[in-house]
């Protein structure tokens, strides 16, 4: 008896990787009306890559480059968007403070963003910090820059909105499913292998974060895993780091730059360090597991700018952050296979975006296209 032929599935666009971007991107696309599948090799959500951990700082006052400003108000108005469809707030507006030496680029470059792009902001000295924040420790040459519309946003929880509502719209989508490899067919589209199948579409979006590279040559050795491990300590004083106390900041600290947040969700007092110990390597082989050498590290800052957080531990979290050389993001069609779209990786700036680069994603995918200014965000830079 001969077997009944088995026909492969048909979709608008696979979508590889349903992390921040990845899920806000089949949200946009269902919406739309395109048949999507999300393919996830992990959990959704899962704590092996780089979006958990509670919350992520989302700031308009961007340091990095101006260029995010426009995209970071999209990002905002999604978010909001996002949260009342979905009934559950996602973002928390705290204010935010950039501080360090007044030469520093946290502070030259915050204030950049807000003078180009006319955001109220307020430039205050050491003094003025710790008077209003009092959990602050900086020395006297510090100043900050504050803008009010800073916070954070529910990573966890965000990727459980966009992917809830992307299949309440229709898209198709898989945990514990890794993508192994992909081609391009001779129709313009895609074939899919995973470890559960095969899949056809018109479109591809990779946005396996930091395992991009294993499925985009061109990135390979420009985007680079790196391990980072983030901090929760019980404070002393805790009335000082409490939400409504203490704004989310970034700190060029004496020792490192760093990154915190009010105590919020979970006990203790997040903080985490801009490339933390610098390891670097396969996202497959970096280690989860959190040491001492890590907490001592975490420590000494706490201790140095935030001396009322210097309590017990309460967790310690790994997660990677995937750098290119520049620090920028990649979001692009490939060169030479419009039909594949790559989605960052993000150098652990990214999550804050996903709302809008799920619009963008969108955008790429169906038209090659998009109305919002990506041109930071080229492949090509990378082989300059």
């Amino acid at each position: 008896m001969k077997r009944p032929e088995h026909r492969v599935p048909n979709f608008d666009v696979i979508v590889a990787g349903v992390g921040g971007m990845g899920s806000a991107a089949c949200l946009q696309l269902a919406r739309r009306g395109q048949k999507v599948l999300g393919l996830e090799r992990f959990d959704i959500p899962h704590a092996m890559g780089s979006s958990h951990g509670i919350n992520r700082i989302i700031r308009l006052a961007y340091f990095e480059h101006p260029s995010y400003v426009p995209l970071l108000r999209r990002a905002y108005q999604l978010w909001r968007e996002t949260e009342q469809r979905f009934g559950e707030q996602l973002l928390y507006v705290t204010g935010g403070v950039d501080a360090g030496p007044a030469e520093s680029s946290v502070v030259t470059g915050s204030l950049a963003a807000c003078r180009a792009h006319d955001l109220p902001h307020e430039l205050l000295d050491a003094r003025e910090i710790m008077r209003r924040f009092p959990a602050f420790r900086l020395p006297d040459h510090y100043v900050g820059n504050y803008q009010a519309d800073a916070g954070f946003v529910m990573s966890e929880r965000a990727i459980v909105a966009q992917t809830t509502m992307a299949m309440a719209a229709g898209a198709d989508i898989r945990a514990r499913e890794a993508i192994v490899d992909w081609e391009p067919t001779a129709g313009g589209g895609v074939r899919v292998r995973t470890t559960k199948g095969t899949y056809e579409a018109g479109r591809l979006i990779l946005s396996t974060g930091a395992w991009i590279a294993d499925h985009v040559p061109a990135l390979a050795g420009k985007a680079v895993p790196e391990r980072q491990v983030l901090g929760w300590f019980q404070p002393k004083e805790p009335q000082h780091f409490a939400l409504g106390a203490l704004p989310v900041s970034i700190v060029d600290a004496p020792s490192a730059r760093c990154y915190q947040f009010p105590v919020f969700g979970v006990p203790g007092f997040k903080i985490g360090l801009y490339h933390h110990f610098r390891q670097l390597g396969h996202a497959d082989t970096l280690s989860r597991e959190p040491t001492a050498d890590d907490e001592a590290a975490l420590r000494q800052v706490v201790r140095e700018v935030f001396p009322g957080a210097d309590g017990a531990t309460m967790a310690l979290k790994a997660c990677l952050f995937t750098n290119t050389p520049d620090e920028h993001f990649v979001v692009d069609c490939l060169p030479g296979v419009p039909q594949v779209v790559v989605a960052s990786p993000c150098s652990g700036h990214g999550f804050k975006f996903a709302s809008v680069m799920g619009e963008v994603l969108a955008d790429l995918a169906i038209d090659g296209t998009t109305r919002h200014d990506i041109g930071l965000f080229s492949l090509s830079r990378l082989n300059g």
